[in-house]
């Protein structure tokens, strides 16, 4: 299982899910009310590791983290 933690202003709880890949987790979230927005604009982390490539393979005990964009001043 990987653990996804939503930072910010995303508002969900942590959950775990039997994925593969980040794009399994983007077609997840795209089908989520509350996520889908959040799948094109948000950074992601693959245990602390900020990654861009959708194909990234993920193995249990992964921790993937989305990271909404902020505004600071």
């Amino acid at each position: 299982m990987v653990k996804v933690e939503f930072l910010g202003p995303i508002g969900k709880d942590p959950i775990e899910l039997n994925i593969n890949s980040l794009e399994e987790l983007a077609d997840y979230m795209s089908k989520d009310e509350v996520l889908k927005e959040w799948v094109e604009n948000s950074a992601v982390a693959v245990n602390d590791t900020v990654v861009k490539d959708r194909n990234f393979p993920l193995k249990s005990g992964d921790v993937v983290t989305i990271l909404p964009p902020v505004c600071g001043g």
